[in-house]
């Protein structure tokens, strides 16, 4: 049919005809239908006549304390076309804008000039930069992507399944406060009492994986007997965690007790045994941080403790066995400091702890500013 509509085309130009050999335009690609083949392709592989989506927010690098991609809607580019039922995908890049990294999200259009998504299973690493785009979609068909937008990953912490991230160097933290606490801006939290604590609730427990800080002024000087800088234990309620089922302690004794500057750590896996790692004595000095890092999975658990960072050098190191029951804990409560158990308040928090870049997740610990 295409050579023979071609062959009369072209006698009619022979024949000096002045209209074409045809009434027929190319039809334009529309939400109805989506072309089939490159020959109805745009210049970058579209295949919905439309605009490309404006980026809104964020954009120019902006650092959102939450991420919500926000564009202004395509509109079609032919006249008998319609946007309102055009869904749209929006991708995360890197700052490049180069490689996807994490999975595309795609929204409803819904009312309005605007749209919007909150990609939900995108783990960005934070204050590090990306880069946003968006397009509009229709039965199979897809618009251009709108222009590359920059911005730069949330500083808040969050708890997300079970992943905690929390900088707490910006005032604020995704845990639940009890006690007298302070921030200092850009250094951290300060529990500033033996009755002062952060609790993270997990969403799901973890029974592999690891918990990690930076700690200041911790000190064999400073007052308390066997003292905590971090635990864990099972919920919803905060009971006495000496004798819970899946009690955890990370400890740095104070002055209080015998041996000051003991670090050592008790894990219970629901099986009723409490196991204690060895003791050592460290000298520590209050005027820099030390990296605390505490890992687990069925069968072992392990402390380790290291001057200005994770690559610093080692003061504590120490693993111990805990049965082959797994740590399952259900409800999953992480707490900075801790609560009180039956030794009392001497036992629990070590007064004037600073923590941050707070990390308990069974990925990798990520590159904290700063470490």
């Amino acid at each position: 049919m295409q050579h023979k509509k071609y062959v009369a085309c072209a006698a009619a130009a022979l024949m000096s005809v002045a209209l074409g050999c045809s009434n027929d335009a190319p039809t334009p690609v529309s939400p109805s239908g989506a072309a089939s083949g490159a020959s109805g392709a745009g210049p970058a592989g579209e295949t919905l006549k439309a605009t490309a989506p404006t980026p809104q927010s964020p954009v120019n690098n902006q650092q959102p304390d939450s991420l919500v991609l926000v564009a202004g809607k395509s509109s079609p580019t032919y006249s008998a076309g319609s946007s309102l039922s055009y869904a749209y995908e929006f991708e995360i890049r890197n700052s490049s804008g180069s490689t996807a990294v994490c999975p595309s999200t795609t929204v409803a259009g819904g009312s309005g000039s605007t749209v919007q998504a909150a990609p939900t299973n995108c783990n960005l690493e934070f204050e590090q930069q990306y880069s946003w785009r968006a397009r509009a979609i229709f039965a199979g068909a897809a618009g251009p992507w709108s222009a590359n937008s920059t911005f730069r990953a949330p500083a808040g912490g969050y708890i997300r399944g079970n992943e905690i991230m929390d900088p707490l160097t910006n005032g604020k933290t995704a845990g639940m406060i009890s006690g007298p606490t302070q921030f200092i801006p850009g250094t951290g939290i300060q529990l500033l009492d033996h009755t002062s604590f952060v609790t993270y609730p997990l969403q799901q427990n973890l029974q592999e994986g690891e918990i990690s800080m930076m700690i200041l002024n911790g000190d064999e000087g400073n007052p308390g007997d066997k003292s905590k800088v971090f635990a864990m234990q099972e919920g919803p309620d905060i009971n006495d965690i000496t004798t819970d089922d899946y009690r955890m302690t990370a400890e740095l004794r104070g002055r209080n007790y015998g041996a000051p500057g003991s670090v050592t750590f008790r894990i219970i896996c629901g099986d009723g045994v409490s196991r204690d790692a060895e003791r050592d004595q460290v000298n520590f000095n209050s005027s820099i941080w030390y990296f605390w890092r505490f890992t687990w999975r069925v069968g072992t658990a392990r402390l380790e403790v290291k001057e200005n960072g994770p690559n610093g050098r080692t003061v504590f190191d120490h693993t111990t066995g805990t049965g082959g029951h797994p740590y399952r804990p259900e409800p999953h409560l992480v707490h900075l400091g801790s609560p009180a158990g039956r030794g009392g308040l001497l036992d629990a928090t070590m007064p004037g702890i600073i923590i941050k870049n707070l990390w308990v997740s069974n990925r990798p610990r990520p590159a904290f500013p700063g470490e």
